[in-house]
């Protein structure tokens, strides 16, 4: 049995993607953290107005997601954002 630890995690998602494709990249990243691990909570907590423009917008889509997996995981996970089109930013955290 492997050591699993708990982590947060939040992604802004771009605006330009439309709303459906925001949904299908927020459930293909709860897809991949259930099948690494589990999903505690998610807090899709919307359109936000952001800090600073990041790739020219100003407003990006806020998803906090509450999980446990292993400690090797979370490097995956950071990949797959980063490769992802639409992620403008995202941030693991381990609680």
């Amino acid at each position: 049995m492997a050591l699993t630890s708990s982590y947060e995690t939040i992604l802004v998602l771009s605006l330009s993607l439309g709303e459906e494709e925001i949904k299908n990249v927020v459930e293909k990243f709860k897809k991949l953290i259930s099948d690494n691990g589990t999903v505690d909570s998610v807090d899709e907590w919307g359109k936000r107005r952001l800090a600073y423009e990041i790739n020219d917008e100003t407003e990006g889509y806020y998803v906090l997601i509450n999980f446990s997996a292993d400690h090797d995981f979370p490097a995956e996970l950071d990949r797959v954002y980063k490769i992802t089109d639409g992620v403008l930013r995202s941030l693991i955290i381990k609680k």
